[in-house]
């Protein structure tokens, strides 16, 4: 018996409900996010009128919609190259920390979903016929 043919689906899972959980968690509690909003983007975002908090929130949609994309597999190598992107910008933010090796991780994951593409349990090869 063969268990390769589950290890994309639970990388795909694995990593869907990380972007879930945290998406909701910075739309449910905002302010325990506060701390990990780079200055750069603070600056950013009050010149269009955004405050730490709304960036939060959005930030928490955002992470929440690739996770809920992922988990169902709908446009997974889109999804994981934009999912991929996202966690690279954080670890560049970040520099050397204990969050931003978790956060490499996440990326090498990320990655392999992205080169992987659908699994046999994702919407799209059952929806497009792949």
């Amino acid at each position: 018996m063969t268990l390769k043919k589950y290890a994309p689906i639970l990388a795909r899972y694995g990593v869907g409900i990380v972007f879930f959980i945290f998406g909701i968690d910075q739309l449910v509690r905002p302010g325990a996010w506060i701390a990990w909003v780079p200055s750069y983007v603070i600056n950013f975002g009050t010149n269009f009128g955004m405050n730490n908090i709304s960036f939060i929130y959005f930030n928490g949609l955002f992470d929440l919609i690739i996770g809920f994309l992922l988990i169902i597999g709908i446009f997974v190598r889109i999804v994981a190259l934009i999912g991929a992107l996202h966690v690279a910008g954080i670890i560049i933010s970040l520099g050397y920390s204990d969050i931003s090796v978790r956060d490499f991780g996440l990326l090498l994951i990320l990655i392999s979903v992205f080169l992987n593409g659908p699994d046999e349990l994702c919407l799209d090869k059952k929806l497009i016929k792949i």
